[in-house]
């Protein structure tokens, strides 16, 4: 299947118009938890400022203005609250237990700017904190219902924690297109699907286009991961804002290790193509997700 070429306008741009709403949200919910120990709301702070991507929570946002046009004041929350969980797994992720990284989004990870018990307890309270946000600041109970079940599902032990242990357990194995697939999905791709359908949910998104929207959200997080795969072979700790080469020397099972980077390429595009192909029904709304789709393709950190 031939890819299909990107728009000329840069998504790199429309994704950093999108931040700062990101960040200010983040950072007022942050300042009202008045009650934080200092020292733990210091390490949130650290954390929760890095200059991330924030890819989950600006897709989220871009599928609410899909479905109702325009973002509004839940979306902004179940963004921040995405990027929150996020932030914990990555600071989980980095202790010496799991990955045992120095670096993270281009400056210390939690647990050597602070020390790793505060690292833990870091993540155990971002995690939290997200899901008390999604239900104490979205504005109607059913929605913030919905919201949280679907983060949950994505971040839980049925997502994104079978991920993490299924990716554990293959270290140093030959490992399977089926196994990687299943490990992928978890890790990566559900908290992706979670951000478009939570964004769907919030512009008040019919079951059709929740189901595209979930479609999609599953495509390119499939496409991320694997761009990750090829990134942590062929570019620096530099491009990237933590340390090259950990999957290798962790004797991780990725695309690149199984299949090849060619193929792993080729399966990248045929999602990028699929993803776009989910979303037609939304016709020039969905420029925003089609161009992100294409431009995951072009990554390089």
């Amino acid at each position: 299947m031939p890819t299909i070429k990107p728009p000329d306008s840069d998504i790199s741009t429309l994704l950093h118009d999108k931040v700062p709403v990101v960040n200010e949200t983040i950072e007022t919910l942050l300042a009202d938890q008045m009650d934080i120990h200092p020292d733990l709301k210091t390490a949130l702070a650290y954390t929760l400022s890095a200059p991330g991507k924030r890819i989950r929570s600006v897709l989220l946002l871009w599928c609410c203005e899909l479905i109702v046009g325009q973002e509004n004041p839940d979306a902004r929350t179940a963004a921040a609250a995405i990027e929150i969980v996020h932030t914990y797994s990555l600071v989980h992720d980095d202790l010496p237990a799991m990955d045992d990284d120095d670096l993270r989004r281009g400056r210390p990870t939690c647990h050597k700017a602070f020390d790793e018990a505060t690292a833990i307890l870091a993540g155990d309270a971002l995690l939290t904190l997200a899901f008390e946000l999604l239900a104490t600041r979205v504005a109607s109970p059913a929605l913030a219902v919905k919201l949280v079940t679907e983060l949950a599902q994505a971040a839980g032990p049925a997502g994104m924690i079978a991920g993490q242990m299924a990716d554990l357990r293959a270290e140093s194995t030959a490992g399977t297109i089926e196994g990687l697939e299943y490990i992928h999905i978890n890790k990566t791709a559900k908290m992706f699907r979670a951000a478009t359908v939570m964004g769907g949910l919030c512009g008040g998104a019919t079951d059709e286009q929740l189901q595209a929207l979930s479609q999609y959200g599953l495509k390119i997080g499939l496409g991320f991961q694997i761009a990750d795969d090829i990134l942590d072979v062929s570019a620096s700790s530099e491009q990237l804002g933590k340390t090259a080469g950990k999957d290798v020397e962790a004797a991780k099972c990725t695309y690149p290790a199984l299949v090849g980077i060619d193929k792993s390429r080729e399966l990248e595009r045929t999602l990028a193509n699929e993803a776009v192909a989910v979303i037609a029904p939304f016709g020039a709304r969905g420029d925003h997700l089609r161009r992100l789709a294409l431009a995951l393709l072009e990554r390089t950190k």
